[in-house]
């Protein structure tokens, strides 16, 4: 009988090699195939209508043409014109791309919405509580109250100064305010010449400009040291502190309550210069806990005695730990200019004994008062301040909570606690590098692993991802390094990688972290020596209409899609976009071909390229121009 050799170990490995060269021969010859198809896909002519369907293979991302993203429409009028050339995506997708004319025209708002925001509007303000300014915090439209249309800009809006000639000169079409440069006339907050507004860098407590206040501040604190990067200005006016801080690599978040008149924060925003409508009242300000290197208030009319030093406890809570703290105005040298303040002495007296007692019970340190201005200085940790307390000692340090929740939380009578430390000359939450190095070095919060989903790694891949795609996007529209784009918002920050990536560039970025967003990243954006607040893109964004030349928003829209009418979201990005202003989208294509649809009706110019790596990559990205057009002048 013949012997049966089919279990030989040898027939085996002969059977699998003929099955895997099968298997090979196969794919290759499906790949020539595509390849084959890609070439006469190509080789077709354009569609002829943005309504067709894409179904291409192909192998060459094809070379984005700038001019396209960066053609602008020069028309006083309300109409708009659309882009000719079709989508640029590849086609391994399967869809219809909606046509334009079936997408809703938005029309234009009454000129009466031109200085619209909608969630500061201070009507709607006045029937909230008066205490503590309540009335003007953040209130938003409900849904019926939502509105449909593009805000308009003034009749004669011209296009912004570039930086740095913005820092002292604004069109006066643009924001046409009087009020301040009459009300303010002596201190020299701004001044109105013909069709200009001229910002001389005064200030109530800085009669010869900002730079020589700062100047005064820098013998007091380590200012050029590379230490102090982030800074917070509480009651900003203007914003010429912030503004001059700038030239010394000190970016601050300036602040001010929506103005019934005067539009200080507007101003600073059409200077250039970092700033949001916001208000010390009763919720926490929209900022994760030690974000801070330094926090300033210059005769900010904010009530630091009373409420049991809530409003310290505040800046406590969003200053970093060896903080400072700059006090300038009421009350300190009161003993000199009481009667200017048309305040008695003992009235001032008792407010500076009130501020040293609740700073004292901060465990703050003052370092010095000299002149106009008082320095106090945060502690490194919290050892030797838990040591000292009794039991009864006020305020006390928060037993629960997330000190880093602050949008439409309230402020707590009791001190953010610091992370823990080993000895007590241990910065709480880790030492910072300095600037610039900060920008690119591991945050402590991610090196400690605070946040768990996030490592070093991962840190780093996405810096080097983001290096990438600014390339890309350089490409793409052409103007960053011209100084064309000034005001950038990142809708959807994350690490602050795009910011990081800028930093190059004559621009700054407002990083926004989605309200309620899981990793809360917000504290390593400021870590790494950037700015940034919460934001639920369901409601507006605290600024004036266009007050932002260029917005980046990587999938917020698939983010919020099931949250909302992304409708609004767009119609938001519109009213804070300057006229021909950008917006960079990046999303899966069918989300795409949502807002492409949606935008279309909003007079914007746009379309579809591929990814950075390439046609096979299902993230596409579209770019977004608001075209040039104003409101009617009203008749008499």
């Amino acid at each position: 009988m013949a012997k049966d050799h089919s279990g030989s170990p040898k027939l085996h490995q002969l059977e699998s090699k003929r099955k895997r060269l099968t298997w090979i021969l196969a794919v290759s010859g499906l790949c020539i195939l595509f390849y084959v198809l890609g070439a006469w896909q190509n080789a077709r002519p354009t569609p002829s209508s943005q309504s067709e369907v894409y179904s291409r293979v192909g192998c060459d991302s094809g070379s984005p043409n700038p001019d396209i993203a960066t053609s602008r429409i020069s028309s006083s009028s309300s109409s708009s014109s659309s882009l000719s050339v079709p989508l640029d995506f590849e086609s391994h997708h399967q869809l219809v791309v909606n046509n334009s004319k079936s997408s809703e025209n938005f029309p234009p708002c009454d000129m009466s919405y031109s200085e619209y925001t909608p969630c500061q509007e201070p009507q709607r303000g006045r029937k909230f509580d008066r205490n503590m300014l309540k009335y003007r915090e953040r209130h938003c439209p409900s849904k019926e109250e939502l509105i449909r249309c593009l805000i308009p800009a003034p009749p004669n809006y011209k296009i912004p100064f570039k930086w740095p000639q913005s820092r002292d000169y604004a069109w006066f079409a643009n924001i046409p305010h009087k009020e301040l440069s009459i009300e303010k006339a002596v201190q020299n907050w701004v001044q109105v010449e013909g069709d200009r507004l001229r910002f001389p860098g005064g200030g109530t407590m800085f009669p010869h400009g900002a730079d020589a206040y700062i100047d005064d501040i820098s013998e007091l604190v380590p200012l050029t040291s590379g230490a102090i990067r982030t800074a917070i200005d509480t009651g900003c006016g203007v914003a010429s502190w912030g503004a001059y801080l700038l030239k010394r690599d000190i970016v601050a978040m300036s602040f001010a309550p929506r103005d019934t008149h005067e539009a200080q924060v507007w101003f600073a925003l059409e200077r250039g210069v970092p700033a949001m409508i916001g208000v010390m009242g009763s919720q926490r300000l929209p900022y994760p806990a030690r974000a801070f290197d330094m926090a300033h208030c210059s005769r900010c009319l904010i009530p630091w005695n009373k409420y049991d030093g809530l409003y310290l406890i505040e800046v406590d809570r969003v200053l970093r730990p060896g903080g400072y703290w700059i006090l300038s105005g009421p009350p300190i040298r009161w003993k000199t200019y009481w009667r200017g303040w048309e305040r008695t002495q003992e009235d001032l007296k008792q407010e500076q004994d009130s501020i040293e007692d609740t700073a004292r019970r901060l465990c703050w340190k003052k370092v010095i008062e000299k002149g106009d201005l008082a320095v106090w200085q945060k502690p490194l940790n919290h050892i030797e301040c838990t040591k000292s307390r009794s039991s009864n000692h006020k305020p006390h340090i928060c037993k629960s909570g997330n000190g880093d929740a602050a949008w439409y939380q309230d402020m707590e009578a009791c001190i953010t606690p610091l992370p823990e430390v080993t000895n007590s000359d241990e910065v709480a939450g880790g030492a910072l590098e300095k600037w610039p190095e900060r920008a690119f070095a591991t945050p402590p919060r991610i090196s400690s692993g605070s946040i768990p989903s996030i490592t070093i790694e991962k840190f780093q891949e996405d810096n080097q991802v983001w290096n990438e795609r600014v390339s890309y996007y350089k490409r793409l529209i052409g103007l960053l390094p011209q100084g064309r784009y000034r005001n950038v918002m990142d809708a959807n920050a994350y690490l602050g990688g795009f910011a990081a990536a800028l930093s190059k560039y004559p621009v700054w970025v407002m990083n926004v972290v989605p309200a309620n967003n899981d990793p809360d990243t917000l504290g390593v954006i400021y870590e790494r020596g950037f700015i940034g607040t919460y934001n639920d893109w369901c409601e507006a964004f605290s600024t004036y209409p266009r007050t932002y030349d260029l917005i980046h928003a990587g999938g917020l829209i698939s983010l919020y899609q099931d949250r909302c009418d992304i409708t609004y979201i767009l119609l938001e990005m519109d009213r804070i976009l300057r006229p021909e202003g950008t917006v960079i989208f990046r999303d899966v294509v069918e989300v795409l071909v949502k807002i492409k649809s949606i935008a279309d009706g909003m007079r914007w110019q746009s379309r579809i390229v591929d990814h950075e790596s390439g046609p096979f990559n299902p993230e596409k990205i579209l770019i977004a121009v608001k075209t040039y057009w104003t409101g009617e002048a009203k008749r008499e």
